[in-house]
């Protein structure tokens, strides 16, 4: 019997088991897993570096998930070729995997840009990994001296994971502000200055040119020496499994509402895959891991001969740094806003043709779901009290009869 096949050990693969598992309890399930870990958290990394959490706490299923749904995790192992006609995968050590279905789960890789002299830096790392983290932790002393070249949401968590630790944190980037990709220039003002009241140094739209050694030389003219060096500019689809056997691309493999690829039998999920953004219409690489649990357990499904969609996926970004939490999701673009602010919180919400297309927060995050619910549904606000609900997020703002469908008969 031909086992269902993921490559990929993370969130969405561990969904799209279940997923299988929902329609299949029989068909054996092969994951193939490049890292030697079983399936965990990858944002609490950066709480390992604090020591808020060890290896045994970040797993995101008990140990005995693998067994319980008749996996056998190949760890270790990377898939070197996907072969649609035969439905195989071929591994990195020669051997032949054939499938029923096959999903892509491959995640994304940091992307480290090509920087004179960076082959000669003795101590640099990547963030993206619990090994990364774990040969981070081991490097660090309250002596080091840390220069981190991206301000995006990895940079800035590593950034946080690693004050404790060491001596002085000196981040840079290309763009005017932090988190450039996710919040607007005030949002993005409350978090860099919070950074920078713990201890964390800015060098903005400013990047490390040359490495010489323990020194960067910036665009600026000016040079950073440093310690430890972590390249955080960004990160990159694996999806060149898909691309390499005729498999339709653009930032990432491209799936419709079912997890299909343009090749038989072959789905994605996660980081590696580009999909629907309900709240702009566009198709997007939405890494996040809520959208990778969601795209894996459709994938599953359907794999398994199921039929579900998913149509309403729309970006989310919960992030804080030293107590300050913030929140985004959805598109601004176009429309109107909405705003409150003050000292302690920052609240703006899109709003375009009648519905609420996105929003930021700051501060005070609570019941932000109730926003995130109207973007998914792509509710018309003129179906409850939008006035009220602009001020406090909360289910009374709806009719009766959509609190019942929504929450649960919460009236």
């Amino acid at each position: 019997m031909r086992p269902y096949v993921i490559l990929g050990n993370g969130v969405a693969a561990a969904h799209c088991i279940e997923g299988i598992r929902s329609v299949d309890k029989e068909t054996p399930v092969t994951v193939v897993s490049a890292e030697p870990h079983p399936v965990y958290c990858r944002p609490l990394i950066s709480y390992y570096l604090e020591g808020r959490a060890d290896p045994a706490r970040m797993h995101y299923r008990p140990a005995e998930f693998y067994e319980k749904n008749g996996c056998t995790v190949l760890y270790g192992k990377t898939a070197a070729g996907i072969d649609p006609e035969k439905k195989a995968v071929q591994l990195d050590d020669g051997s032949l995997l054939p499938y029923a279905a096959l999903c892509v789960a491959t995640g994304s890789a940091p992307f480290v840009p090509p920087i004179d002299g960076l082959g000669g830096v003795r101590q640099k790392f990547t963030f993206l990994t619990l090994d990364d983290a774990v040969a981070l932790k081991q490097a660090a002393t309250k002596q080091s001296r840390v220069l981190i070249v991206g301000a995006g949401l990895i940079g800035l968590k590593c950034a946080e994971g690693l004050r404790p630790l060491v001596g002085e944190i000196t981040v840079c980037d290309l763009a005017d502000r932090v988190l450039s990709s996710i919040l607007d220039h005030d949002c993005a003002a409350r978090m860099q200055a919070r950074l920078e009241q713990n201890g964390v140094r800015f060098l903005l739209s400013d990047t490390a040119v040359r490495f010489e050694q323990n020194s960067a030389v910036m665009k600026s003219g000016k040079t950073v020496a440093f310690d430890l060096l972590v390249m955080a500019v960004g990160v990159r689809a694996n999806a060149a499994l898909v691309r390499d056997c005729g498999g339709k691309m653009d930032r990432g493999i491209l799936i419709d509402n079912h997890m299909r690829t343009s090749l038989p039998a072959v789905f994605a999920a996660g980081d590696c895959a580009q999909g629907l953004d309900a709240s702009c219409g566009q198709p997007r690489v939405l890494a996040i891991l809520p959208n990778a649990a969601l795209q894996g357990f459709c994938a599953g499904v359907n794999m398994a001969g199921g039929d579900r969609t998913l149509d309403n996926a729309i970006p989310m970004n919960a992030v804080g740094f030293f107590g300050l939490h913030a929140l985004s999701a959805g598109s601004g673009c176009g429309g109107e806003v909405y705003e409150e602010c003050d000292e302690r919180h920052l609240k703006r919400l899109y709003i375009k043709d009648g519905r609420l297309t996105g929003f930021m927060l700051i501060g005070e995050t609570a019941r932000a779901g109730i926003y995130t619910a109207l973007i998914r549904d792509r509710t018309p606000l003129e179906s409850l009290d939008f006035e009220w609900l602009k001020r406090t997020p909360t289910t009374t703002a709806f009719p009766a009869q959509a609190r019942r469908e929504k929450f649960g008969g919460a009236v």
